[in-house]
Order: C-alpha cells, then sequence, then structure tokens
C-alpha cells in the first residue's frame, strides 16, 4: 500500500434498467473472469423473479437487503505489545455496501440450488426479512465487536 498519495474514489455510472448506483455495484461484484453482460443477465432475472414472488419494487426489496446487511461495526486487527488484538471499529457507508454486497453474493453462492439466479433472488428477499446467511454473517461481526469492546480504546 504506497503512502505517498490516498487513491481517489472513482465515481460510479448508474446502470441502464434501474437508474440506481446500487444495481451497477452489485453487478459489478457479481461477474465472474470479466463477463458483464452474464452478470447483469443473472441480477436482472432474479429481479424480476423478486418481483413476480413479493409483489414488490424489486429495487426497494434490494434497498431494504442491503440496509438490513450492512454492518454497523467491524473489528480490525491491531498489534500492541506483542499481542495481536481484535479492535472494534465503526464502519463508513461505503465500506459498510461493499461489505453488505460481498456477504449477500458469498451467502447467495453458498445456498443449495440450481441456477445463481434462484440462489440470488432467494437471498435478497431473505436479506429483506432479516433472515439468510448474510444476515447471519452481519450477526456474527457485530457479536466478534461486542465481545471485544475491552479494545475499543485502541482505536486508530
Amino acid at each position: 500500500m504506497s503512502r505517498r498519495k490516498t487513491a481517489k474514489k472513482r465515481p460510479v455510472a448508474p446502470d441502464a434498467v434501474y437508474q440506481s448506483r446500487l444495481v451497477s455495484l452489485l453487478v459489478s461484484h457479481l461477474l465472474k473472469a470479466g463477463k458483464k453482460s452474464v452478470a447483469s443477465s443473472i441480477f436482472y432475472e432474479s429481479m424480476k423473479e423478486i418481483a413476480d414472488t413479493t409483489s414488490q419494487d424489486p429495487l426497494e426489496v434490494l434497498r431494504q437487503a442491503v440496509l438490513n446487511i450492512t454492518p454497523k461495526v467491524e473489528v480490525k486487527s491491531r498489534r500492541i505489545g506483542g499481542a495481536t488484538l481484535q479492535v472494534p471499529m465503526e464502519v463508513k457507508s461505503d465500506r459498510g455496501t461493499a461489505l453488505a454486497l460481498r456477504w449477500l453474493l458469498t451467502a447467495s453462492r453458498a445456498r443449495s440450488g440450481r441456477s445463481m439466479v434462484k440462489k440470488l433472488s432467494a437471498e435478497i428477499i431473505d436479506a429483506s426479512n432479516n433472515t439468510g446467511g448474510a444476515i447471519r454473517k452481519r450477526e456474527d461481526t457485530h457479536r466478534m465487536a461486542e465481545a471485544n469492546k475491552a479494545f475499543a480504546h485502541f482505536r486508530f
């Protein structure tokens, strides 16, 4: 990591269908081996399935899911006097969204099922209802931060 300059934040262009930056971030996280058209087709099909299943606006379901998954605190390793401590830190909004999207996709890939479309739509619906693997990951992160609250004064 360079100590000279901090990297500039690149602006994220909104997607073509929903005009949402969150959707374009999710599609970018979803793609594998640079196949963005495959990733976007998977995402848009899962949004159609969400709309059919819940009879709600799929973009609102996705927003609610990401809000539910986003962590408030996380632990970071800090070396102090020969010991490595897990220090709880507050999560900034950009990092929280990135973590939420990463956990959502990891949990959907880990689900049992045939197609990624069904797995992704099921995980988004579960996350909007405060259940599922991504929510469990957020709860584990919060539990870890709560357990290490004694080291909170070592923040950097």
